[in-house]
């Protein structure tokens, strides 16, 4: 046994360490790679397109999350780009925002490992791996378990996840062990956050424990809530862009808030800026819920602003939001303040 527990020591003895985007100026290299070719010059038309959402007054900004990234060490980059006003609103996966940002904000963190590890042996030690990255399982359902307890605090009543991660974030305002977290930040500001699968994650399995303990007097997550309350949200917005980090359910879910208008009877203008930062492969008809050109011919997104980048998102995003931070123009924007138009 203590031979196990020192090998555990010694495999998660290595944190992640997150980006700070503040601490480093990218706009000389972002210039240069304007001047360049292939993947440098999409890097660098995106970062310009989303200088224009940044410099754009009328323009409410939706940042979507899938994938890994936030653990790999872009968690302070994504709470810094809602402390400085950069994004308005946030769609992701239930991991980005559970496994992940809620739980380091209870003290607990990532670390770096190896993708060539003995799996079996992380399992007997209860350590799952992301990649190259490891986490303790035994940490990881104490998350599980915070859930739960906010869960059996509230009202027993359907709750949206953007609703749901608003608690989240009043209860983080009293308990984190670690301040400043992405779902800390968005409650101070105001920037709702929507998970439309945020049972895939942690908090699946948080709320299957209290709905067990309670079976009678339980809450719920309703999705369909998710789906009105951020098409309500476009249709309030008017202008709109998109950064996308990966692509699948969140992505899908904000392009979708365009033709979900129109269906509740009220027109509205495609996303006007897109950025996509994605490894998927368009040639197998998917591309993490297709390209953004081919998103124009559903009405989602207009073609004018919009650039896909093909990379892995941590190699890529720092870049481009560092260069967006120190050209500044976020702060002259107005903060949009949206989780207040949901009371």
């Amino acid at each position: 046994m203590d031979k196990n527990a020192d090998l555990k020591t010694g495999l998660l003895k290595e944190t992640i360490e997150h980006i700070d985007i503040t601490e480093f100026d990218a706009r000389p290299i972002i210039d240069r790679m304007a001047r360049m070719s292939f993947s440098a010059r999409d890097v660098a038309r995106a970062a310009e397109i989303y200088n224009r959402m940044l410099a754009d007054q009328s323009c409410s900004i939706i940042l979507t999350l899938a994938g890994s990234t936030s653990a790999a060490g872009c968690m302070q980059l994504y709470a810094d780009l809602v402390k400085y006003n950069m994004v308005d609103a946030i769609v992701a996966t239930g991991a980005s925002i559970v496994d992940m940002d809620f739980f380091e904000a209870l003290g607990y963190r990532h670390y770096r490992g190896s993708s060539a590890a003995n799996d079996r042996q992380l399992r007997e030690l209860r350590i799952d791996r992301i990649y190259d990255t490891f986490i303790d399982e035994d940490e990881l359902q104490i998350c599980d378990r915070s859930i739960a307890g906010i869960a059996n605090g509230l009202e027993p009543r359907p709750y949206s996840s953007r609703e749901f991660i608003q608690e989240m974030g009043r209860w983080l305002k009293k308990n984190a062990k670690k301040k400043g977290s992405l779902i800390e930040r968005a409650f101070e500001k105001n920037v709702p956050i929507f998970c439309p699968a945020f049972t895939d994650s942690s908090a699946g399995f948080g709320l299957v424990l209290h709905q067990a303990r309670n079976h009678e007097n339980h809450l719920t997550i309703d999705a369909i809530a998710d789906f009105r309350e951020l098409t309500g949200l476009k249709i309030r917005a008017g202008t709109t862009g998109l950064l996308i980090i990966g692509g699948g359910v969140p992505k899908n879910f904000a392009q979708d808030t365009v033709v979900c208008a129109g269906v509740l009877g009220t027109e509205v203008d495609m996303h006007k800026y897109a950025v996509q930062i994605t490894v998927a492969d368009p040639r197998d008809g998917g591309c993490s819920g297709s390209t953004l050109s081919e998103a124009s011919s559903w009405g989602k997104v207009d073609t004018t602003y919009e650039q896909m980048v093909f990379g892995e998102a941590t190699s890529f995003i720092p870049l481009i939001a560092s260069d967006a931070y120190h050209r500044g123009h976020w702060k002259e924007r107005p903060q949009r303040r949206w989780s207040r138009m949901f009371g």
